[in-house]
């Protein structure tokens, strides 16, 4: 594994405040004009979309929006409305409108009282705005027992704010003993190369970090890296500082086919988005992102504010990059599944590992 040094430049992070938004979508209405026709969705790339759902969710408010998604066949972004008044805001500024009936407060809460009564090892939640509901879903090991209790919690939030799914899989952290790194006997992937205080660093799971605290880049070879700070349940991030410091270090991500992808940003995506992941058992494999702020409840404890898609991903996995063209997006936490059958993986949001590290991508 190569490292080269990481440039200075700021991440670049996807948003916009709502004035701006709200400014352009007042227009003063002309005496005896006729009325003017209503704008047409626009086409938008993904990064686009992200911009746009982003400055419309500050402008709605969350009692006036339920979430947003990217549609990739028609390239439009749907936000989901609860009145004629914020459709008319979101039709104006190029996007979708889609009437729905649970708002996006409503939805957390659902998500809030299912942490208080159903965080059972083995299940997942998430919001999903394609449906306007909260997606719960039981693993394997779930028991008949634990699956009439999780029954009962959904069936107490009201009908039609959640539904339950099941998975033949079991939810795990992807550890196994982007590029592989290893560390008593285990085996995790970089995330993302970082810059912190003018020095490098490199992002991975936090589950890769709490236990093991020297990490190198060959199997029993010299330490590359030592972990600085690592959080694991609760959020799943670690911060190592590189200890080989004559070594470069480029804001780059393995693309395991002889080339790397630039990573010049850092965002939140959007669902629907299609997204990549890299990492050092199964390489390089494409998804869409499925819901945001999910939580899965381990064996080994609940993590939360999660990114769901279903990209595969195996155990040697972990702590790999979630990306889209050049923007960071996530580091692999766990999931279920593998890449011959499928199955689903979730993603610390790096934008958060960024903010409370104080650290950039280069």
């Amino acid at each position: 594994m190569k490292h080269r040094r990481i440039s200075g430049r700021r991440a670049v992070l996807a948003g916009g405040g709502a004035t701006a938004v709200l400014a352009a979508l007042i227009v003063l209405p002309h005496a005896n004009a006729a009325p003017s026709p209503a704008a047409a969705p626009k086409t938008l790339t993904p990064a686009a979309a992200v911009t746009l759902a982003s400055r419309l969710s500050s402008a709605l408010g969350a009692e006036d929006t339920a979430g947003s998604y990217y549609d990739t066949k028609t390239g439009r972004l749907v936000v989901n409305v609860l009145d004629t008044t914020a459709a008319e805001t979101v039709r104006a500024a190029g996007a979708v409108p889609k009437t729905v009936g649970n708002t996006l407060a409503a939805l957390r809460s659902a998500t809030d009282t299912l942490g208080r009564q159903a965080r059972i090892p083995g299940t997942s939640w998430s919001v999903d705005p394609r449906t306007n509901q909260v997606v719960v879903t039981a693993d394997r090991t779930v028991s008949a027992a634990e699956m009439n209790r999780l029954d009962k919690a959904v069936e107490g939030l009201g009908n039609g704010t959640a539904r339950i799914q099941r998975s033949k899989g079991e939810f795990r952290p992807f550890i196994a003993g982007g590029d592989a790194i290893f560390g008593s006997g285990a085996r995790c992937s970089l995330g993302f190369n970082v810059v912190k205080d003018g020095q490098p660093y490199f992002l991975t799971a936090g589950h890769c970090g709490v236990d093991i605290k020297s990490w190198s880049d060959t199997s029993g070879g010299r330490e590359i890296g030592s972990v600085e700070a690592a959080t694991f349940p609760g959020r799943d991030y670690a911060l190592v500082k590189y200890t080989d410091t004559g070594g470069d270090h480029p804001s780059a991500v393995d693309l395991y086919n002889g080339s790397t992808q630039e990573i010049t940003s850092a965002a939140t995506p959007t669902v629907g988005q299609a997204v990549r992941r890299s990492g050092s058992t199964t390489q390089v494999h494409d998804g869409t992102v499925t819901g945001l702020d999910a939580t899965v409840n381990y064996q080994e404890g609940s993590v939360s504010g999660l990114i769901q898609t279903d990209v595969c991903a195996e155990p040697g996995d972990s702590g790999g990059a979630l990306f889209s063209g050049g923007t960071a997006l996530g580091l692999t936490s766990g999931g279920s599944g593998d890449c011959d059958s499928g199955g689903e993986t979730f993603f610390q949001p790096v934008t958060e590992a960024l903010q409370v590290y104080g650290a950039e991508i280069g």
